[in-house]
């Protein structure tokens, strides 16, 4: 068994019709799955030509990340996509299917780290920032990764886990993203909360909800303890309330 301690001093979502403490609370009572939209995000803080670059994945981490960054120089960045641009990764791959041009700022901007490339040159940041693509316990990776950087004396990591929502040629292949979605947790030393994994004796049903969104109940102060499992491992967290 591994154990990581740490508090998560602020937090912020949003997904389409869910932005406030209030919004998020009435949804974790009776979660559901959303209606499709075109909703994005407002990311009015950033001047108009810098927004332009932006897709809604984009967006959506930068709607999360940048209030909770507001107070804070050198901080480290730790983003999360199981999935990435899908939207623009199809169009990409259509424009080749119809042997057409390709746009070299679609390619560039469809990378996995393009977000936190954008991130570091919008705030003038330029401490250490990862790009992860785990599976469906990319969460609780992140959370390890941002760990190690507290460890190493970083006094607050910015952690940013997303999803957008895959072009319906993908729903075959990709089912765990009900709806587009981020979450932002400014995470410090501590000792409030806990995460630890374990193999687990039996195996846990998967979850209708991402792991992330399955926190939220935790970050709202409704339970203090929840499991996630993946493939062979069961992560368990703890809050100290």
């Amino acid at each position: 068994m591994s154990v990581i301690n740490f508090n998560i001093a602020q937090w912020r979502a949003w997904a389409p019709g869910l932005e406030s403490v209030d919004d998020w609370l009435a949804w974790s009572r009776q979660p559901v799955e959303l209606p499709l939209s075109d909703a994005a995000p407002d990311v009015s803080f950033l001047p108009a030509m810098q927004r332009r670059r932006l897709s809604r994945l984009a967006r959506m981490a930068f709607s999360v990340g940048w209030p909770l960054a507001e107070s804070h120089t050198d901080l480290p960045l730790v983003f999360i996509s199981r999935h990435g641009e899908t939207p623009r990764t199809f169009d990409i791959l259509s424009d080749l299917a119809a042997e057409q041009p390709l746009s070299p700022t679609q390619f560039s901007l469809s990378v996995h780290n393009a977000i936190i490339g954008l991130w570091s040159i919008m705030r003038g940041e330029t401490s250490e920032m990862t790009a992860l693509a785990a599976a469906g316990d990319g969460l609780e990776h992140g959370m390890l990764e941002a760990a190690a950087l507290l460890n190493e004396g970083a006094p607050a990591v910015l952690l940013v886990v997303t999803e957008e929502q895959p072009p319906e040629a993908y729903s075959t292949w990709i089912d765990d993203v009900p709806f587009p979605y981020a979450i932002g947790l400014l995470i410090m030393p501590g000792n409030d909360w806990q995460l630890s994994l374990n193999s687990p004796a039996d195996v846990l049903s998967k979850s209708r909800w991402p792991h992330a969104l399955n926190l939220l109940p935790m970050l709202l102060g409704q339970q203090t303890t929840c499991q996630h499992a993946w493939k062979n491992r069961v992560w368990t967290w703890q809050r100290n309330l």
